[in-house]
Order: structure tokens, then sequence, then C-alpha cells
């Protein structure tokens, strides 16, 4: 089975992670959600799987982070939404 690459973003980012990399990212890290680094603190790939098998934890750790949100700085909660490529 292949997996389709997905990312993340919040519902109010109006960048597209894929398209416009540079802006999405910076609008994530002034909004205080950093996103890419809470990301990563509960995916476990490595460089001995394959891309495959690495994109699947990816993919499962966004629906993690899709069910809990996120808070911004002015503490308000905002949604997690996937952007397909």
């Amino acid at each position: 089975m292949e997996y389709e690459e997905v990312r993340l973003t919040t519902s109010d980012n109006p960048f597209n992670p894929f398209s416009d990399w540079d802006k999405w990212y910076e609008f994530d890290l002034i909004h205080g959600y950093n996103t890419c680094a809470r990301l990563a603190s509960i995916c476990n790939i490595s460089d001995s799987l394959s891309d495959e098998e690495n994109q699947k934890i990816i993919n499962e750790a966004i629906l993690q982070l899709e069910k809990i949100g996120c808070i911004s700085k002015n503490g308000e909660f905002v949604e997690y939404i996937e952007v397909r490529a």
C-alpha cells in the first residue's frame, strides 16, 4: 500500500506547507504552534525504515495531533487540519 504525503497545518494558517513553506513555517512559529517540533516529538521515524513506513508513522502522528489540536500564544484553541500534496 502506498501512503500519500500529508502535512499538518492549523485552521488559521493561510499558507500551504507544500507550496509556500517559508511563509507557512513563519506563521506557525509566530503564533506559537511549533507544529514541526510537536510532530517530531511523537514520530519515531528512522533511516532504517522505508519511505513508505516512515510516511505511515508520520500520517499516524498527524492523526493524533488532529484529535487534540493546539493552543495559540493567546490561549485560544486552534484545530489542526491535513493538507495533501
